[in-house]
């Protein structure tokens, strides 16, 4: 592995502010602590930034020793929390009970944050690197608020990076693919209005848990028969609300609701209508009617072919070939970057962070789970990852 000494010398540093950060989680557009962190340390290392982007986001500017070209990329680091009571098994344990970096942003934004210092010091680059301290990121579309608030407007960039640590993938290795890398994550509802009763007398109502029933078992056909089996879709049913408690009374209405999730944005927007068309069709045999709601949440995180071949490079003059997967299989969870890369291409990889030596390591755990934390041992190859990406996309 090569990182540079004056990265190695920046650990400690940053994995206090770190641990600071894992000690006062916030949550969606309620970042205070880590924007007042970051701009402080932004302050003090004297780089320029704007302040209130997304209410609690930041984007900070770094020039470099040339600008002859007028090429700018963007970096991304996500801020927030989540609602998870965290197990007491770290010193730096939440001080907000219910509220937990159980995801890792706190390390995302230590490294960025460190990223920032180094640039500074050593702006080895010819273009601008705007440095995105993004708000929201789990499922409160951060991104594309910054996006509606003119961030590509307001920060030229050609092209845009991002990264996740991963606690399946051992310390030291760097993932990525090109095209789908994450899912979209959206959500639906539907409300099933029928006729209750007694249980008794089925014949004199609309049952509305036989036809939720069946709205269910048709939602299934959908990713067997509308998709064409080589594209991923994912449709789950996570719920599904009905009666009074009583044995004897048939409701009048019955509550699903679910995920879709795909990489296609096509498949997408058709499924989102088919979910909506096929309950209606089975409501209306029955003489029910629905109430149907969908909403876009994520979108699919797509990276770039030559951009995710370029971070691959990078990432093997870092830590060698043997530790880079360019073909990573893709997952279905999702991740908010995907907006910034609809508007600019870009690339999303994966940085190990597991350590399968340990079988009790905390860094093993899975991410949004109670025991989850970020392995600080990464922090300067992320750190020298960032500043890789920026030296050769803006090479002097």
């Amino acid at each position: 592995m090569t990182i540079r000494n004056p990265i190695l010398n920046l650990k400690d540093e940053i994995s206090a502010y770190r641990r600071e950060l894992h000690q006062n989680p916030q949550t969606a557009y309620e970042e205070e602590f880590a924007n007042n962190l970051v701009a402080k340390k932004l302050k003090e290392w004297g780089i320029k930034f704007e302040d209130g982007i997304a209410t609690t986001g930041i984007v900070a500017t770094i020039e470099g020793k040339q600008n002859t070209r007028g090429k700018s990329i963007g970096l991304r680091a996500d801020m927030d929390a989540l609602n998870i009571l965290e197990e007491n098994n770290k010193p730096w344990v939440s001080k907000t009970p219910g509220k937990m970096h159980a995801c890792g942003h706190d390390g995302h934004t230590a490294m960025l944050l460190g990223a920032a210092k180094y640039l500074k010091e050593n702006p080895n680059f010819n273009g601008k690197v705007h440095l995105i301290f993004q708000p929201a990121e789990e499922g409160r579309r951060g991104a594309n608020t910054m996006i509606e608030e003119g961030l590509f407007e307001r920060f030229h960039c050609d092209e845009v990076f991002g990264m996740h640590n991963w606690p399946t993938i051992p310390k030291g290795q760097i993932a990525m693919r090109p095209g789908p890398i994450m899912a979209s994550s959206d959500k639906f509802w539907l409300e099933i209005h029928g006729k209750g009763g007694h249980a008794a007398l089925p014949h004199n109502t609309i049952d509305p848990i036989v036809i939720g029933s069946q709205i269910v078992t048709a939602l299934q056909a959908l990713i067997s028969r509308v998709r064409n089996p080589i594209d991923p879709a994912v449709l789950s049913i996570t719920n599904f609300n009905a009666g009074t408690g009583m044995h004897n009374i048939i409701p009048d209405m019955a509550k699903i609701s679910g995920t879709l999730r795909t990489y296609d944005q096509n498949l997408r927007f058709l499924l989102k209508e088919k979910i909506g068309s096929t309950a209606e069709q089975i409501a209306a045999a029955f003489g029910a009617s629905i109430k149907y709601e969908f909403e876009f949440v994520i979108d699919p995180t797509i990276n770039d072919p030559k951009l995710a071949e370029f971070c691959a490079d990078v990432a093997r003059e870092i830590v060698g070939s043997e530790n880079v997967e360019a073909n990573v299989e893709p997952v279905m969870g999702g991740e908010d970057f995907g907006a910034m890369m609809l508007e600019r291409p870009g690339c999303y990889v994966f940085m190990g962070q597991g350590e399968p030596e340990k079988p009790e390591s905390n860094h093993n755990n899975g991410l949004h789970t109670p025991r989850y934390d970020f392995n600080d041992d990464i922090i300067p190859l992320g750190i020298e990852y960032w500043a890789k990406i920026v030296e050769e996309a803006l090479p002097l």
